[in-house]
């Protein structure tokens, strides 16, 4: 099992940068497959970003590709989220989630274990 706790939301402008981080508790983040989702009020939960286990291979939808990229450190056990060029559309509650698939891209909320409490991300036109 593993513990999620994201940090590095907050209050951004139009074509501002964040990075998100996801710090994970326990000795087996390594054997994690490793996602970003986001939920905006009234809408689904969709992903952003997934990074593989070893953190060769990643995923983006069309809809962040180009702006976002996921990496993780596993000496320090964390995920990380980088946001540049933001738009008001990306303004969403974020959240780390972890799954035990090998397979890239999984991108349904179901396919991922364990999810973190998220942090909101606000970008303001």
């Amino acid at each position: 099992q593993v513990q999620l706790v994201e940090s590095g939301g907050g209050l951004v402008q139009a074509g501002g940068s964040l990075r998100l981080s996801c710090a994970a508790s326990g000795r087996t983040f390594s054997t994690y497959g490793m996602g970003w989702f986001r939920q905006a009020p009234g809408k689904e939960r969709e992903i952003v970003a997934q990074i593989s286990r070893s953190g060769r291979t990643t995923y983006y939808p069309d809809s962040v590709k180009g702006r976002f990229t996921i990496s993780r450190d596993t000496a320090k056990n964390t995920v990380y989220l980088q946001m540049n060029s933001l738009k008001p559309e990306d303004t969403a509650v974020y959240y780390c989630a972890a799954t035990m698939s090998q397979t890239v891209p999984r991108t349904r909320s179901i396919d991922y274990d364990f999810w973190g409490q998220g942090t909101q991300v606000t970008v303001s036109s």
